[in-house]
């Protein structure tokens, strides 16, 4: 925020707050008995997802960007099965989660494809 350094202007940034954002306004809507288990943990993994994406830009290497770009992207699959798991339950239905489900999928592919790998792992 304060140091506008490179990472800020990736998309793939931008995208992650985005996801961020919504994983939050999302997660208002889920039942008060999730507030201390469901909510915090999709939270903590969407927090987890833009954090390691900024961590991972400032490093030199090219193993240790990698590294938090994997992360990153096991934050995002964390975030897809928790939301898979609250549909399950009932909590809420598949449409309420359109823009989310988007951003999921975005983010994903941006990562797969600074980590040089596919989006079918």
């Amino acid at each position: 925020m304060f140091l506008q350094l490179a990472h800020t202007k990736l998309d793939v940034f931008k995208v992650s707050k985005l996801l961020t954002l919504e994983c939050y306004r999302i997660t208002k809507t889920l039942p008060s008995e999730e507030k201390y288990a469901m909510v915090q943990q999709i939270r903590r993994a969407a927090l987890s997802v833009h954090l390691n994406i900024a961590e991972g830009c400032s490093r030199k290497s090219q193993a240790e960007r990698k590294r938090f770009f994997e992360i990153a992207r096991g934050s995002v699959i964390e975030i897809d099965t928790a939301i898979d798991i609250a549909i399950d339950l009932k909590y809420c239905e598949l449409h309420q989660f359109e823009n989310l489900g988007k951003l999921i999928v975005k983010t994903f592919k941006q990562l797969s494809a600074l980590m040089g790998v596919g989006t079918h792992q």
